[in-house]
C-alpha cells in the first residue's frame, strides 16, 4: 500500500506529484529544486546556495516520512551545466558520511524546472 508523504517544510508540489511516497519501507521523493517552502520564491544567489537549499528541501521530505540522509540508498542529480559538479558535489557531500553515502548519478540535462540550475531526487529504505 502506498502513502503519500506531505510537509509544509517543503515545497508544496506544482504540478500533478506528490513530495514523496511510501511504499512499505522504501520511500521515493520527487526532484526538489532550490524553493523556498514558505515564499516559494526560488534561492538562486550561487550554485552552492542553491544546492544547499535543495538538500534541506530533501532531508524535510525525508523527516516528514520518518527518516533521514542515513537512509537514502539512491540519488539523482540534475545539473543545468557540468561545469557546477564540483560546487554542487562539495555541498551535496556535506551532507552524507563518505563511508555510507548512497550510489548516485549526475546527468546534465538542458533544461530544469523554472529554469533552476540543480534538482536532486532520492530513494530512501528505513531498516
Amino acid at each position: 500500500m502506498k502513502k503519500i508523504i506531505y510537509t509544509d517544510k517543503a515545497p508544496a508540489p506544482i504540478g500533478p506529484y506528490n513530495q514523496a511516497v511510501l511504499v512499505g519501507n522504501t520511500l521515493y521523493t520527487s526532484g526538489q529544486i532550490a524553493l523556498d517552502p514558505a515564499s516559494m520564491e526560488l534561492i538562486l544567489d550561487n550554485i552552492e546556495v542553491e544546492t544547499k537549499q535543495v538538500m534541506e528541501n530533501m532531508k524535510a521530505v525525508l523527516e516528514a516520512a520518518g527518516m533521514s540522509l542515513e537512509d537514502v540508498v539512491k540519488t539523482s542529480i540534475f545539473i543545468m551545466d557540468m561545469n557546477d559538479f564540483a560546487r554542487i558535489n562539495s555541498v551535496y557531500g556535506s551532507y552524507f558520511d563518505e563511508k555510507t553515502a548512497p550510489a548516485r548519478e549526475t546527468v546534465q540535462v538542458a533544461c530544469l524546472p523554472k529554469n533552476v540550475n540543480v534538482e536532486i531526487s532520492m530513494i530512501a529504505i528505513k531498516q
